[in-house]
């Protein structure tokens, strides 16, 4: 199940550079993660500072 990036995000971009198949990139107001690209690894939970990331 693919994560999502809730509205707790502060734009900080430590998940994107942690993703490892590039499904995190800077969207309007928050970072957002591509479900199509997403492989549920976990690595972009553990980079956030916010814990705004989590399975869908």
């Amino acid at each position: 199940m693919p994560h999502v990036i809730s509205d707790e995000c502060i734009s900080c971009g430590s998940c994107e550079s942690d993703c490892p198949v590039g499904a995190i990139s800077e969207g309007d107001g928050k970072y957002v993660i591509d479900p199509d690209l997403c492989i549920d690894c976990g690595s972009c939970v553990d980079a956030c500072p916010m814990d705004a990331i989590s399975e869908e």
